[in-house]
């Protein structure tokens, strides 16, 4: 297998979901132990951030933000009505990429792997590759 696919499910709107330990998981079923763990998801309206795991607040920081940044109602075109959720999308990123070291994802004291959904509730899929 080259590759894993995991499957996610939203609850609510707008949210960022911890999925460190889904993703640590996966690596290590992939049986590999160094390179690059690559990390996307094949969505317009969700992205795939690293950020700090210790604090709830952070998360909710930047959800506020992002909202205060791309309101939900602006003069938008697109006729699906969820044009904020792209924009967020595009700010965030569909992917990241953290180095893998003994099998172990190598992230920051304070880091984790957020899913952040902000066309929601959904079932979301990240992908997941060693290079």
């Amino acid at each position: 297998m080259t590759h894993r696919e995991l499957l996610v499910r939203t609850h609510s709107k707008e949210e960022c979901l911890n999925i460190t330990n889904m993703v640590a998981e996966a690596v290590s079923q992939l049986g590999k132990d160094e390179g690059i763990c690559l990390i996307q998801v094949p969505h317009t309206t969700c992205g795939i951030t690293l950020n700090e795991d210790a604090d709830p607040d952070v998360i909710k920081d930047i959800l506020r933000s992002l909202k205060n940044l791309v309101p939900d109602r602006g003069n938008y075109d697109h006729l699906e009505g969820n044009s904020p959720a792209h924009i967020k999308t595009s700010l965030v990123g569909s992917s990241v990429g953290v180095i893998l070291e003994g099998g172990h994802l190598l992230l920051g004291r304070w880091q984790g792997v957020f899913l952040c959904e902000f066309d929601g509730p959904r079932q979301r899929r990240v992908w997941l590759k060693i290079i």
